[in-house]
């Protein structure tokens, strides 16, 4: 089985950022099918543009556009790329970085497929740190992945506690439903608790309220669909749920902290 040195992945890479422990590549997927391998460093990828396939020993993942995965270093899988255009962002973490940081790994082991928004809205704010050229993204970058593995461990860590049934229910009905003018007495019924309790916990669990975790879940959806760029912003604002363009674009830059336009150009610059 192949084993993948650092900054090695499968492609044309566009760019690589070495830092101290920490590697970064933005490559565009070229292999139609890469065979059974595994590299020498546990890393992040993160799907910018397009689909993959990725398998491991336990589970196969359909990745499209804002997909997530962290895998533990030497992890084997492989990959298959479906017809189209594919772009991937890799991170990179030597394990050594972990120790110096006496960061405890044992929650991280084998391939995870990170849903989370926050955490995917972390990554999109760490590639767009690549795009900046001054003296502070290196800090930035350093300090955005800190924050993404400390909320990742606290997010493995809750898992193993024992949380209500209604947790994981509501989380399966907003990721299916986000779309859908939801309310808060079809939650309530739907999961047989009181409106009060559902509003009460609810933060508890997701760390914003109903409302706000509804909106991050459109806001994940449309930037999936600003990698596809035959499609103009008001069409992404109502295909991701928005009422106009402008709530689109105000809900988008309190999140990202820029607004979509801004961000389609960073992509695909």
């Amino acid at each position: 089985m192949k084993l993948s040195q650092k900054g090695e992945f499968y492609g044309q890479t566009n760019k690589t950022i070495n830092l101290e422990g920490v590697t970064l590549t933005d490559t565009v997927y070229t292999h139609d099918k890469v065979d059974w391998h595994y590299h020498e460093n546990a890393y992040f990828t993160f799907i910018l543009q397009g689909n993959v396939i990725e398998g491991n020993k336990k589970e196969i993942y359909n990745c499209s556009s804002g997909s997530l995965l962290f895998h533990n270093w030497q992890e084997p899988h492989y990959n298959i790329k479906p017809e189209g255009f594919t772009r991937g962002f890799h991170i990179e973490i030597e394990k050594g970085w972990f120790d110096n940081l006496e960061f405890n790994t044992v929650d991280l082991q084998g391939s995870i497929n990170i849903s989370n928004p926050d955490l995917k809205f972390l990554m999109y704010k760490i590639f767009k740190e690549t795009k900046v050229d001054d003296t502070a993204a290196q800090l930035s970058i350093q300090t955005l992945l800190l924050e993404t593995l400390a909320k990742m461990l606290r997010a493995n860590q809750t898992k193993s506690n024992k949380k209500p049934t209604w947790v994981s229910e509501v989380n399966m009905i907003l990721n299916d439903q986000f779309l859908d003018n939801l309310s808060l007495e079809y939650l309530s019924k739907t999961l047989d608790i009181h409106p009060v309790h559902l509003s009460r916990d609810f933060s508890k669990y997701f760390n914003s309220s109903l409302g706000e975790y509804i909106r991050k879940l459109k806001v994940q959806k449309s930037l999936q669909l600003i990698s596809e760029k035959s499609l103009d912003l008001t069409s992404i604002a109502f295909e991701c749920g928005f009422s106009d363009q402008s709530h689109f674009t105000r809900c988008f830059k309190e999140i990202n902290g820029i607004n979509p336009s801004e961000y389609r150009k960073i992509l695909f610059r």
